[in-house]
């Protein structure tokens, strides 16, 4: 196959390429300001610009690119560089998409089961309803810019990604420190439920979606046992054999990122199925927490 890929260079991306290109398969990397040569295709999210006869009769487009949200403080402005890193690729890639005469077979378009907002303990599938906060706004916002793949016949896949546990990057590796010196602990409450997925399987998801005619539309990629954040620090520290009794303060947290940020992305609960997932006959080889913390450490 001949995919294109956005985001290549990031915690997914690199992986996912990785695995196609093992199995020989063709990879391009979406590269900003750049021209297209060899395998990389030249685009420019910002100025509405891509090499789009590049796209042309591709087996895939899979999009990846976005801003991070947890890198620092949500300011007006870096709120507006968080929506606009995610609409504006999007609405690029799927102009591009519809555009070709020969087109690509599947888009899928990174998404975040952020779409769905603080909900407690109600049981979210893709059939549940989206949240009401920035986050939520963000993810419906930017899941509407695939429209045009989506008019022009294009399979879609909205691939609402959970937190990602991979020990070269992300929320695993920020915690990873604390931990191993005994002072990581639960978050609040620590009631609030965290829907993971492991990296092997985040990128294996993808790859299934790719290959899954069946699938389109919003496609929760997280592993199929959630757990709460008090569950989950328990479950880091055994793995590290450290103790896990200090809870996190929240305070010095709030004073560099604010305290929307933390509340959004530490405290809100968010209990996601892969409904669909699993219901097109994927299979997880982490679906458990503590299997999925060894397995990855043990990588490293």
């Amino acid at each position: 196959m001949q995919i294109a890929i956005s985001g290549a260079s990031g915690l997914i991306g690199t992986a996912l390429t990785a695995s196609l290109a093992r199995d020989g398969h063709r990879v391009l990397r979406l590269r900003r300001g750049g021209i297209t040569e060899g395998d990389e295709i030249g685009w420019d999210p910002e100025g509405g610009r891509i090499d789009a006869p590049a796209l042309e009769g591709l087996d895939a487009v899979v999009h990846l690119a976005g801003e991070g949200i947890g890198e620092r403080r949500w300011t007006e402005e870096q709120k507006r560089r968080i929506e606009q890193s995610r609409t504006r690729g999007t609405a690029v890639l799927a102009a591009a998409i519809a555009s070709r005469e020969r087109k690509p077979r599947v888009f899928v378009s990174g998404s975040a089961i952020g779409i769905y907002g603080n909900r407690g303990d109600e049981t979210l599938t893709e059939e549940s309803e989206p949240g009401d906060d920035f986050l939520a706004g963000v993810v419906r916002r930017w899941e509407a810019e695939t429209r045009p793949a989506i008019d022009a016949g294009v399979r879609t896949v909205l691939l609402r990604t959970g937190i990602v546990l991979a020990r070269s990057g992300g929320a695993l590796a920020r915690m990873l420190g604390p931990f191993r010196l005994g002072l990581g602990g639960r978050i609040g409450s620590g009631r609030q439920w965290m829907s993971w997925i492991a990296l092997e399987d985040e990128v294996r998801a993808i790859r299934h979606v790719i290959e899954t005619d069946a699938l389109a539309g919003p496609v929760n990629a997280t592993a199929p046992n959630p757990v709460t954040n008090l569950e989950f620090t328990r479950t880091l520290g055994e793995v590290l054999h450290r103790p896990t009794l200090l809870p996190t303060p929240l305070f010095p947290l709030e004073l560099r990122y604010g305290k929307e940020l933390v509340e959004s992305l530490l405290l809100f609960s968010q209990r996601v199925l892969p409904r669909r997932l699993e219901a097109s006959g994927f299979r997880f080889a982490q679906p458990l927490l503590e299997g999925a913390l060894r397995s990855e450490l043990r990588r490293a």
